[in-house]
């Protein structure tokens, strides 16, 4: 049992490749068909021809027999024997009780000396109809003999034949078929190997990308040099899980640096302001102070509290709007009547720094939050008003299809080319004194960014170093909604 189990797992082992697999069942089911044929061709063909033969033998020596048994005269039947075999290719013998006949003529196939019955054989056959015989003649050919037993006549008939054409067609149609068999099984098993490389490369390199993913290399292409549109799709596919697992990873690592970058900014903002609270707090207790420097006192600390509290409002914000966008309530509104009511707002505080804010703009409606929009527009402005030193800043409507344009445009000290890609980021000062300075938390942009990502609408920046800046947004237009009226 143990041998037997032993062989099995030779010839069909538990783990193996790909191209094993695919050489032995290749093999094992052509070998099936190529040995199934072979033992038809070797057995049943050879002995259905050979009976085919004999039966032939038999049907022609029956024939004489007859013919023979129906003249009573030796001399005539020896006639009979010398006509058959001139006219046909048969080497005939005949054996009676008196004596053993064969035809003194010549024949081109004499049956062998070792073949031929004599009269002691009339007594062996009484019981035997027929009798076959297959050997080679004096030269070396392959020879056919019937031996036949008339009891009526009590005489035996021996025909004998070398296998006529056609038997020999098909014993070389039967050696041909063999050797095509098995040269059809090499070609399998070549064909197989070769399929079955093409099949197992494509699935190796895809298994070593997939494994190298794993390990965390994402750098590597799959490159399948594979003709079959399977491989090619899967190829493609696993590409672009690789690139997309990049993107994500890549994407996770930056979030997780902003979000270092984030944490570590908002404690630094935040501890500013509570120890300068701290402090102003602890200098108010300090014994002699006189009331202006009590008040001195209370107002620095009342400013950083008011900071502090800013700092906070602008974060509670962009974590609702990130996670909460049904915060956003769209409603149609007057944009004009908004721009000038900021711009209003905020006029004292560009007057304080002697720039001019411009307002002129024609009236527009826009579906949008308006209190959000109010929001934009009003870290916009002051924004600009913030980081200009002389000149203006102008708020611009323009109707571009069905958008409306808001530009907000000022004349300051401009943004250099390698921050305008990090100025919407949470906490990050193109110039981190002054902004401190005036109050601000750095926040103000990336507020911007979070409301109209929430809109469906982006922001866009260009600047100029010493000459100034423009942002400009988009919001969608909607046309001038009809005067309610009102019933007396």
């Amino acid at each position: 049992m143990s041998v037997f189990r032993s062989i099995w797992d030779f010839l069909l082992p538990r783990r193996a490749s790909t191209q094993t697999w695919m050489v032995l069942t290749f093999a094992l089911f052509v070998g099936v068909a190529v040995v199934g044929v072979g033992l038809y061709v070797v057995l049943v063909l050879r002995g259905e021809m050979r009976t085919s033969m004999q039966q032939t033998l038999q049907d022609q020596a029956d024939r004489i027999a007859v013919q023979v048994a129906q003249e009573p005269s030796p001399e005539r039947r020896h006639r009979i024997v010398d006509n058959l075999t001139e006219l046909s290719d048969l080497s005939i013998a005949l054996v009676t009780p008196d004596t053993t006949y064969r035809p003194s003529a010549q024949t081109p196939h004499p049956l062998p000396a070792d073949s031929l019955a004599d009269v002691s054989a009339l007594r062996t056959m009484e019981a035997e109809s027929a009798r076959f015989t297959y050997l080679e003649n004096a030269e070396g050919e392959p020879f056919f003999v019937a031996t036949l037993y008339r009891p009526t006549a009590n005489l035996i008939v021996q025909v004998g034949q070398p296998p006529p054409p056609l038997y020999n067609l098909a014993r070389r149609s039967q050696v041909v078929l063999v050797l095509g068999m098995i040269l059809a099984l090499m070609l399998s098993l070549i064909g197989s190997f070769i399929a079955a490389y093409q099949v197992t490369t494509p699935l190796t390199r895809i298994s070593d990308t997939a494994r190298r993913v794993a390990d965390g290399e994402f750098a590597g292409k799959i490159r399948v040099d594979s003709r079959a549109a399977e491989f090619q799709d899967l190829a493609e596919s696993l590409n672009r899980a690789s690139d997309a697992f990049r993107e994500k990873i890549d994407e996770l690592e930056r979030m997780t640096r902003l979000q270092s970058e984030f944490i570590g900014n908002v404690s630094h903002e935040v501890r500013n302001p509570i120890f300068s609270i701290s402090g102003y707090l602890e200098a108010l207790g300090t014994p002699g102070l006189d009331d202006d420097q009590r008040k001195m006192y209370a107002e620095k600390a009342l400013t950083n509290l008011n900071r502090l509290q800013n700092l906070f409002n602008d974060l509670i914000d962009i974590a609702r709007l990130e996670y909460r966008e049904d915060l956003i309530n769209r409603s149609v509104f007057d944009l004009k009547d908004l721009v000038n009511e900021v711009t209003e707002m905020l006029r004292p505080k560009a007057e304080e720094k002697g720039l001019d804010l411009q307002a002129d703009v024609p009236q527009f409606f826009v579906r949008a939050d308006r209190s959000r929009i109010r929001q934009v527009l009003t870290n916009l402005i002051e924004n600009g008003i913030a980081y200009t030193g002389s000149g203006s800043v102008r708020c611009r409507l323009q109707r571009r299809l069905d958008k409306v344009r808001i530009e907000i445009v000022d004349t300051g000290q401009g943004i250099d080319e390698d921050h305008l890609d990090r100025i919407f980021e949470r906490f990050y000062r193109v110039d981190p004194d002054r902004s401190r300075e005036s109050g601000g938390t750095g926040l103000g942009l990336s507020i911007v960014k979070q409301i109209l990502q929430a809109h469906g609408e982006e922001i866009h920046v260009e600047s100029t170093k010493g000459r100034g800046t423009r942002f400009w947004f988009e919001l969608p237009y909607e046309s001038e909604p009809e005067p309610e009226v009102v019933e007396a």
